[in-house]
């Protein structure tokens, strides 16, 4: 079946959009195909108000996306204040923009016939795993932190699907899933290593440039745990430069809790990979990642980093909430970063990335 086209940098070796095949040499796959654009501005008038606007970009056999849909993407893009716009992600079918991503994963499912999914998360990729499996007809199995928030895991079982609470930290939960994963007969909905995930979030970006006109703003800041959004917006980027549809690159800037900030760290002391860090307890637990799997490609495609204090994210929380949106905490830390830039950044774009309904209010 035609889709796109996974590869593993190791060895070179490539699967099929068929192939339920989540890892190969060890190293994350890739995709195989350059980076795409969708069609001239004017041609995309009149299409659906969907991701699926794109869908020249996506290269998703489109019997299996509408199946797949519940109606994702094109969510407001709104003016803030002093050059900041934000992106409302949490208009999002599940209230998050993992989303985006995980339609594609529930896509990619149904091309491969799996018959049962597995996920791991830390609370929205779960979420949006149970939704969208749900909506094609699979049982899913989603494994979570056990300090998720209780909303979250509400939300994954009202979908129907089983959830399972690790103890510890997000690298021992995806251990946990992984092993499940591999007793066989599951399909792996790994938004962290699997990067058909990378081709719904590059619509992220595929909006801003269409509610802007044909162009992108001065700054992407975006949210930094295990990368998804950051990568699949600078493969929007390059697919935009490469068809002409802009004429230069943003500047993208990559934001972390200061609590938990391997890729930072690396960032700052110029090493090309993530360095070992003594990640601190952080209410932004969905970027809570001390470990990330794909930290040497986020650390090439990033221009800058930046980390906010709990103090700042809580504060920048409140700011937003007064201003009218609600927000989780972690969808905080793109705001409180680029206030705390002061105009330093140009026109700036920001994402609130899940809603405060997910985790209710922190103290």
């Amino acid at each position: 079946m035609p889709g796109p086209v996974r590869v593993c940098p190791e060895c070179g070796r490539r699967f099929e959009f068929a192939d339920p095949a989540w890892r190969c040499c060890g190293a994350p796959m890739r995709l195989a195909a350059p980076p795409a654009a969708p069609v001239p501005l004017a041609e995309l008038a009149g299409r659906p108000l969907t991701t699926w606007r794109y869908a020249e970009a996506l290269g998703v056999p489109a019997e299996l996306w509408r199946l797949a849909t519940l109606g994702e993407g094109i969510t407001p893009l709104l003016a803030a204040g002093d050059g900041i716009s934000v992106k409302v992600e949490y208009a999002s079918p599940t209230l998050s923009f993992k989303d985006r991503g995980v339609v594609l994963l529930l896509a990619q499912a149904l091309a491969a016939g799996a018959s049962r999914v597995i996920a791991d998360s830390s609370g929205n990729a779960g979420t949006a795993v149970a939704a969208y499996s749900a909506r094609v007809g699979l049982p899913a199995e989603v494994f979570v932190p056990e300090h998720t928030s209780p909303k979250k895991i509400a939300q994954v079982r009202a979908h129907g699907a089983m959830i399972n609470l690790v103890p510890g930290n997000r690298e021992a939960t995806a251990a946990a899933a992984v092993a499940a994963v591999e007793r066989g007969g599951s399909f792996y909905a790994s938004h962290v290593y699997n990067p058909v995930f990378h081709l719904g979030t590059a619509t992220y970006a595929f909006e801003v440039w269409e509610q802007l006109g044909g162009r992108l703003p001065d700054t992407f800041v975006l949210p930094v745990g295990n990368g998804t959004l950051v990568l699949g917006v600078t493969r929007a980027v390059a697919g935009l430069l490469a068809a002409g549809r802009i004429p230069k690159a943003p500047r993208i800037v990559a934001v972390q809790a200061a609590n938990c900030a391997p890729l930072t760290a690396a960032w700052r002391a110029g090493s090309p990979t993530p360095l070992p860090v003594a990640a601190e307890p952080t209410i932004a637990e969905g970027i809570a990642i001390a470990a990330p799997a794909r930290g040497a490609e986020i650390l090439a495609a990033v221009d800058d980093f930046a980390t906010v204090t709990e103090e700042q994210l809580l504060a920048g929380r409140t700011e937003l909430a007064r201003k009218g949106w609600y927000v989780e905490d972690t969808a905080a830390v793109c705001w409180a970063a680029a206030r705390a830039a002061a105009g330093s950044w140009g026109e700036v774009v920001v994402p609130l990335s899940g809603a405060g309904l997910k985790t209710g209010w922190t103290a």
